[in-house]
């Protein structure tokens, strides 16, 4: 399954230089991915998981192959986009192609990088990412009710729909995100705002910190602190990255990254947090395979059923699909390896009504 984030955010925050990172990134870990391609403005990178590798070690696999997830550079905002000021056309399609977006915010103060705005506030940045987005939309529910206003007259479907219309249109000029009130539309509608109308502030965000180099260790920093409580109330995630030292970490050997992020006073890079978020953003879980020859990380649907999940693997697999082995990576953890806890029956089958579970590893029966 492709995921695809979209990194959006004012000039000078730092966008392009975590692009950047995430590209040099990708090129170092996912050279070997099948059909990976790098296109000017996408880069593909691995989704870190512990739980990959130790699948790995314990079944002697030859080859180790991620989840990945795909972040685009999107052309930056200025107020005014949803009207067409600077690349604002340019940014508004790119974001309606991807299915969620990070918000890249400054936190960080520096007299050398003037902010568009004159000051450095991520949370005023935030509610003009999210200004142009509810603009852009008000604007597309206009074009679209001039049309369905007509037939609403002899036509019940078309009346459904323009009540769809009225109601995200309210929320709307009330200056709240869809995504902030999507419990008040049933499924259909939702459907509906995200797949037909493909508005912009239905998609899910997070927020990515921009902070300085000595603001990773000290984690005090109050533009930081008063960005978390915006986020808490709306429950969006934060996660806080240096670029500047992401883009240094991506030049420096595996072998020494360990250390300098020690002397930083951080456990892993920033990038990988921001992976991990992006691939929660979409209600995504991870199941895995694996065998001498390989283990591999799949990305589904939170809620998707065995033939589905091995429909992932191949359309064959789905169609023919028997029954699935499956063990938790909690019991896997327990035992040497798969052959093991076969013996010791930690290996239950699964009928075309199971649920996947994060953390699964599965062998699919098939047969065509």
């Amino acid at each position: 399954m492709k995921l695809r984030v979209g990194l959006v955010g004012l000039p000078n925050v730092g966008k392009s230089t975590l692009f950047n990172a995430l590209i040099k990134k990708a090129k170092a870990e996912v050279a070997n991915y099948p059909f990976c391609t790098m296109e000017p403005n996408i880069g593909r990178v691995a989704i870190p998981d512990k739980r990959l590798q130790e699948i790995a070690r314990k079944e002697s696999s030859k080859e180790v192959t991620p989840a990945t997830i795909e972040f685009v550079d999107i052309a930056g905002l200025v107020k005014g986009a949803s009207k067409g000021a600077g690349l604002g056309n340019q940014f508004l399609a790119h974001i309606r192609e991807v299915p969620a977006i990070a918000y890249v915010l400054r936190c960080f103060l520096d007299e050398e990088v003037i902010h568009v705005e004159g000051t450095v506030d991520p949370v005023r940045d935030a509610e003009i990412l999210d200004l142009e987005l509810i603009l852009a939309d008000l604007e597309s529910i206009k074009r679209k009710k001039e049309k369905v206003e007509k037939l609403a007259k002899s036509d019940k479907s078309a009346r459904a729909e323009l009540d769809t219309l009225n109601k995200a249109e309210a929320f709307l000029e009330d200056f709240k995100p869809l995504r902030l009130v999507l419990d008040d539309f049933t499924e259909e509608e939702k459907v509906y705002l995200q797949k037909t109308l493909c508005l912009l502030s239905v998609k899910p965000v997070i927020y990515v910190a921009n902070v300085s180099e000595k603001d990773l260790a000290e984690k005090s920093n109050p533009l930081v602190k008063a960005l978390k409580e915006k986020a808490e109330l709306e429950g969006i995630p934060v996660v806080e990255v240096c670029a500047k030292v992401e883009a240094e970490l991506v030049e420096i050997p595996e072998e020494e990254r360990e250390d300098f992020l020690k002397a930083l006073g951080i456990e892993e890079p920033g990038l990988n947090k921001l992976i991990r978020e992006g691939a929660k953003l979409l209600d995504l879980i991870t199941f895995f395979t694996g065998s001498q020859k390989e283990a591999r990380a799949w990305l589904i649907k939170k809620g998707t059923k065995a033939p589905q999940a091995a429909g992932e693997i191949h359309s064959d697999m789905e169609r023919g699909f028997i029954c699935a082995e499956v063990i938790s990576y909690d019991d896997y953890q327990r035992v040497k390896n798969l052959q093991q806890a076969k013996d010791l029956g930690l290996v239950r089958l699964e009928g075309r009504d199971y649920v996947v579970q994060d953390g699964d590893i599965i062998y699919f029966r098939f047969n065509v």
